[in-house]
């Protein structure tokens, strides 16, 4: 993983370029429906508050967030619902003004913890650098159903790498949401950045590839396109069956998008 500061900092400019999608949107827009299916934009700003607010918790009141993983139990799905409601109950702006400061406690938190230190999160303690990079793997994920359910088109930067990265570690989560168990062998990922840069990750002599686009890379691991509309070759079998299971979260896969479901907002 890269430096912890730069990884902060593309942290703090994605959470900037999701709020940049809903800071100025009047009330009724924010019960749009989105993708995911039963949420509409709030439900994702509060979404995103919930995990902010445990990222925050985690780096900056550790015994506080064990206590609360404590006090959870193991419906995943109800977990999430219920996270959402303090937030739902909220208007707009008032949403919005608590995703900032959920926001800027979490990014300030990580930003704080000595470097190799861990910190605890909801399976095993994290660096913090890498809860950083979930946590922009969130942004990207929930920001993307914004700008589907507003018909934005975002800017792909350089710091998708960060996701990029995150989502080769996390190469196995697909299988395990699944309860399959993942193929006993290394992966190689040859992944272009949006200035052209090349990220390789794994053996360069691996058999099992996967090659293309670190914006279709990271549509992919989140789950926000099917493999169909995306740029994204798979050299061997095992490579070309994870790309129908790619994702870079824990818990229920969901239902994932359809073939040409935006067709009209190729990215």
């Amino acid at each position: 993983m890269a430096d912890a500061q730069d990884v902060i900092s593309a942290l703090v400019a994605d959470g900037e370029a999701v709020d940049a999608l809903v800071a100025d949107l009047p009330d009724e827009d924010w019960t749009r429906p989105t993708p995911a299916p039963g949420w509409t934009v709030a439900h994702q700003v509060a979404h995103l508050a919930s995990i902010f607010r445990m990222a925050g918790m985690s780096a900056g009141d550790p015994e506080a967030f064990r206590a609360f993983t404590e006090s959870i139990g193991q419906d995943f799905n109800g977990n999430v619902q219920e996270a959402l409601k303090a937030y739902l109950a909220n208007p707009p702006k008032v949403l919005l003004d608590r995703w900032r400061a959920e926001r800027d406690k979490a990014e300030r938190a990580l930003a704080a913890v000595p470097e190799g230190q861990l910190v605890p999160w909801l399976v095993r303690p994290l660096p913090a650098p890498v809860l950083a990079s979930a946590g922009m793997m969130e942004l990207f994920g929930h920001g993307q159903d914004i700008a589907d359910a507003l018909g934005v088109r975002r800017e792909a930067t350089d710091r998708l790498r960060y996701l990029v990265q995150f989502a080769v570690i996390t190469w196995d989560f697909g299988y395990q949401a699944r309860q399959l168990t993942p193929p006993d062998t290394e992966f190689r990922f040859e992944i272009t950045g949006p200035s052209g840069a090349v990220w390789e990750f794994g053996p360069a002599d691996a058999e099992q590839r996967i090659t293309g686009p670190a914006l279709d890379f990271c549509l992919l691991v989140t789950r926000r396109r099917h493999r169909d509309d995306l740029a994204l070759v798979a050299t061997g079998a095992d490579a070309d069956a994870w790309l129908d299971l790619a994702q870079a979260y824990r818990g229920p896969a969901g239902p994932g998008r359809t073939p040409g479901q935006f067709a009209s907002l190729r990215p």
